[in-house]
Order: C-alpha cells, then structure tokens, then sequence
C-alpha cells in the first residue's frame, strides 16, 4: 500500500479534538445530504475532510500553522488543491472550540455556493 495511504490511516486513527467535532457534523451525510470522507489523499497531499462529488477540502489549523514555514508549505497546498479543482476552506482549531454555529454557517454558504 502507497505510504500516502497508511499516513492517511494513522491520522484518522489520531483523530484531533476539533477534526472530531467537525467530523460529527460531517459524517454520515449529516450536513444537508453533503458526503465527506476524512483523513483523504489528494495527490501528495492528506487532506482532512473532502467532499469529492463537490470538490471542496476542508482543512483545521492549529496554531502551528501561524509559523513562516507552515505558511508556505499550507500556501502551496492550496495552490495544489485549487489546481485540481478543490475549492479549500481552512478553519483554526479555536473556531471550532469556541464558534461552532459561526464555523457551521460559514461551512453551510460554502457548501451552497459550490
């Protein structure tokens, strides 16, 4: 099996706090008929939740994606996943922990808007 895919299986395995609480929103066709998957390859990439049909990748960041060098691997990440047709939306760990209707509104135009 391709290394992209036993990291891809570790992580969903390793579930963050705030990936859990998303992915309860997500999961299951829960949001407005919407399927997601998590922990999801996309070329050399492991994205955290992708709606394949409607090519969106949602991503958590934590606070170590305020580093410089974290800042330009998640830039190039994302001009990958836009060339391939994602749209990408990017939430930050304390969203999630502390504006979870903000986070679900913001997610729920992004989804119609697609």
């Amino acid at each position: 099996m391709d290394d992209k895919y036993l990291k891809a299986r570790e992580l969903r395995q390793n579930i963050t706090p705030q990936e859990k609480i998303l992915w309860n929103l997500l999961r299951n066709r829960n949001f407005h008929g919407v399927k997601f998957v998590r922990q999801y390859p996309v070329g050399p990439y492991i994205a955290d939740f992708v709606c394949r049909k409607k090519r969106i990748v949602i991503e958590i960041d934590g606070g170590q994606h305020n580093e410089i060098k974290n800042k330009i691997y998640d830039d190039k990440r994302t001009e990958y996943l836009i060339s391939k047709g994602y749209k990408v939306l990017r939430f930050w760990n304390n969203e999630i922990d502390n504006n979870l209707e903000g986070v679900y509104r913001k997610l729920l135009d992004f989804v119609e808007e697609v």
